[in-house]
């Protein structure tokens, strides 16, 4: 057996150990193993994405968050308020 197959198997040995004890809870949301593992990942690529959107469009992010809030206090304005 030569270095490089014992260290590449020492290395899938120990993925394998992290994949089994890796475990994710966040609120009703409850993954173990390889899908923990894939969710984690998930979150971190999207949290780069985020991030990198925010980067690129930061200067429009004000103009952006004033027409929101103003269709939200449209939508919210059109509902009937009921009297007590």
């Amino acid at each position: 057996m030569s270095k490089g197959t014992s260290i590449a198997k020492a290395i899938f040995r120990g993925l394998a150990r992290t994949s089994k004890t890796f475990s994710l809870e966040i609120g009703p949301l409850r993954a173990a193993g390889v899908p923990a593992l894939l969710l984690g990942v998930t979150g971190i690529v999207l949290a780069g994405g985020v991030t990198a959107l925010l980067a690129r469009q930061g200067e429009r992010l004000p103009e952006t968050l004033r027409e929101a809030r103003g269709l939200a206090e449209s939508l919210r304005a059109s509902r009937p308020r009921l009297q007590p």
